[in-house]
């Protein structure tokens, strides 16, 4: 547009040199209105613009409309959002002497960006040099089971240096995050080989546990099952001893009364009381007859034709 506007402001001192005053005077307010507008510019949100003077720096312009003299002024827009940089893979060589394949992103944004053009030729490329070489560095002293294990430790060892060595030239490295770690074929496939036999016997080993485990809850279950048994005999046994000591002291109890009643009631019918025990037992024992030794003693000597002998008491004078 300035070249249009200059070209304009040419016609309009033709127009003048002709005589053609108020066409050269149409002619020179377009071409002012063309060069006033050309410097006009439009910073985004997402941006900072840092204007030069004749190279050089003059200020910096925030989201917005400005206005630069055309021809003498020059606006550089600079991007302040988050941005990434890819690490490309590089091979490196591990504390135990093996080779890896290492890659990483990095991600980073402008916090000062007059120092981001005038103290670095280029911050994106200078960044990227700067993480391949602190890469080879960290995991350099380390082994290649530890940097596959310990990956946020790179990731933090790494951000703090890019971040110390890229803050004079107006760069913040918000993060650092490795890709990968890839060892060679062979490495990698001896190292498949050790963790799967590590896993192997870490389930032997689990199946193990959970066979002994097995087998001593059933013996608990076993030794809690006899034990059951053996209190139940020792009850059933105890139960048993004392019923009979109860049908003991019964029965004692029980002669015990008879007793007194015999020493009470039947003083000198002592013939009597046998009597009645034993029609008493008889009973129980649902016997059909009961038959008086008495009077068996006087059939039998009938028949006999004997006449029993009366033994008279011997009184002594």
């Amino acid at each position: 547009m300035l070249i249009i506007g200059v070209l304009v402001i040419i016609a309009a001192i033709v127009m003048f040199v002709i005589g053609l005053g108020w066409l050269g005077i149409i002619l020179a307010i377009v071409g002012a209105a063309i060069i006033l507008f050309s410097g006009f510019r439009v910073v985004r949100p997402i941006e900072r613009g840092v204007i030069e003077r004749f190279g050089k720096y003059l200020r910096t312009r925030d989201s917005g409309l400005t206005w630069i003299i055309p021809s003498f002024e020059k606006m550089y827009r600079v991007n302040i959002t988050e941005q990434m940089v890819d690490i490309p893979p590089q091979m490196v060589i591990t504390k135990d002497k093996l080779n890896a394949q290492v890659d990483a992103v990095v991600y980073y944004k402008i916090k000062d960006v007059k120092a981001s053009i005038y103290n670095v030729d280029d911050h994106r490329k200078q960044l990227t040099s700067l993480a391949r070489t602190t890469l080879r560095a960290v995991i350099g002293n380390m082994t290649l089971t530890d940097a596959n294990e310990k990956r946020s430790d790179i990731n933090e060892k790494v951000e703090i240096v890019l971040d110390k060595e890229t803050n004079s030239y107006g760069v913040e490295v918000l993060r650092v995050e490795i890709q990968k770690i890839e060892p060679p074929p062979d490495v990698q496939e001896s190292m498949n080989k050790v963790v799967k036999a590590e896993q192997e016997k870490i389930a032997a080993r689990d199946t193990a546990t959970a066979t002994e485990t097995k087998a001593d809850g059933e013996k608990r279950a076993e030794i809690k099952k006899a034990e059951g048994v053996k209190m139940g005999l020792i009850l059933s046994a105890e139960g048993k001893a004392e019923a009979i000591k109860k049908v003991a002291e019964a029965d004692a109890d029980r002669i015990k009364v008879v007793n007194e009643s015999a020493q009470k009631y039947f003083i000198g019918n002592a013939q009597i009381l046998r009597k009645l025990e034993a029609t008493e037992e008889s009973l129980k024992r649902n016997a059909k007859f009961l038959v008086d030794t008495n009077k068996v003693q006087t059939i039998v000597t009938d028949a006999s034709g004997v006449t029993p002998v009366i033994q008279k008491k011997i009184t002594k004078t």
